[in-house]
């Protein structure tokens, strides 16, 4: 038996692939595979490419001058956004005033490599979020794992992305690297001949578990019962009257000395909270991926009477936070969500954080419809 990673079965796989003598190879056949939290690895990192790359050509000073030319372009003058899919389309008057900037008569002729730099700086501007997508630490750019929230050390955005982002927080831009081998989660667990895993938020993705993997779903009773009381949603009209809601719930709740785990959907969301609890002078922890190295402390005391910890998702998964003496009779853990999650799984980890092994505990969200948010 073999435990370790999904990164660093999938590392190994492609470095037995690029190996030149049997005696490098490190991995058995692939016969048998247990995922745990499954769902993560299997849907939500299916498509995440595993990359092994080599250094290419420098093109730091090309990044730098697209970043300056592309901060002098008008959104939807220039160019427009798509966010749903993350493209960007230059418009012919995005053309002509690149042309000029640049001094040349046609971007898409013998100037044509410029293009790719061009659409990764207006990327980095327009669909890449400082504290949401990535942190700055020191003169770095760290990715921020969506799923998970936590810190993606090692990991850089490929196809000069990374550069671009660097070029944007003026940090300095690293070489940009050549893919030699890749692979995704998908591609390489569907090699094992049997395939399973477990986790405790599958139930929703039953059906593509079916159609893409070939593995049944099976719901297994929790240990006890669970009690915990799971309201209706509040919505409201406006950011800024959810905002005040959360914040007259949390104090109330925080007065009769119930701990509040408070989910946000970003870093940035999560700093918005911090200001505004600060404010009101109700202490607090935040747990994020810039003060990831404080998780487990702050995550053992969770769950004592008085306690207000805001999170992002990476408080969601594979954590039991223990209910300290006197919080059973005040109801237990209450989980406070911000807004609602694009996956509904999401939403389901972060309750689950309440009511574990038959607690009391309680749950709520709080939300603006899309139309008007």
């Amino acid at each position: 038996m073999t435990y370790g990673t999904n990164n660093e079965f999938g590392f190994d796989y492609l470095r037995d692939n690029m190996a030149v003598d049997t005696r490098q190879l490190v991995q058995r056949e692939l016969n048998f595979c247990i995922v745990d939290e499954v769902d993560s690895i299997l849907i939500d990192e299916a498509r995440t490419p595993l990359i092994i790359s080599g250094p290419a050509e420098d093109a730091t000073e090309k990044y730098a001058k697209a970043n300056e030319i592309a901060k002098k372009l008008v959104k939807n003058k220039d160019f427009g956004v798509d966010e749903k899919d993350k493209n960007i389309q230059l418009t012919e008057k995005g053309v002509n005033h690149i042309q000029e900037m640049m001094g040349i008569t046609n971007l898409y002729g013998e100037h044509a490599d410029w293009v790719h730099f061009f659409d990764n700086a207006l990327r980095a501007w327009y669909l890449y979020e400082k504290d949401v997508d990535y942190i700055v630490r020191d003169t770095e750019i760290v990715i921020v794992d969506e799923n998970t929230g936590r810190l993606m050390e090692g990991r850089r955005y490929s196809n000069g992305m990374h550069q671009a982002i660097e070029a944007k927080e003026n940090v300095p831009i690293r070489r940009e690297n050549q893919t030699l081998a890749t692979i995704t989660f998908q591609n390489y667990f569907r090699m094992y001949k049997k395939l399973s895993g477990m986790t405790g938020t599958a139930e929703t993705e039953a059906t593509e578990f079916i159609k893409i993997y070939n593995m049944n779903t099976w719901v297994i009773p929790t240990n006890k019962p669970c009690i915990r009381k799971d309201m209706q949603d509040m919505v409201y009209k406006s950011e800024d009257a959810k905002w005040r809601a959360i914040v007259a719930d949390i104090k109330e709740r925080h007065a009769k000395g119930q701990p509040l785990l408070v989910g946000t959907a970003s870093i940035e969301k999560s700093e918005h909270l911090h200001g505004l609890l600060e404010k009101e002078g109700i202490p607090h922890e935040v747990l994020n991926a810039k003060n990831h190295s404080r998780e487990a402390e702050i995550i053992q005391y969770a769950g004592h009477e008085g306690k207000v910890t805001i999170a992002t998702n990476m408080a969601g998964r594979g954590t039991d936070i223990a209910l300290g003496p006197g919080v059973t009779a005040l109801g237990g853990l209450h989980v406070l969500g911000t807004e609602r999650h694009e996956s509904r799984r999401i939403d389901n980890q972060l309750r689950g954080r309440s009511g574990r092994q038959g607690d009391p505990g309680s749950s709520q969200y709080f939300r603006v419809p899309a139309s008007t948010s």
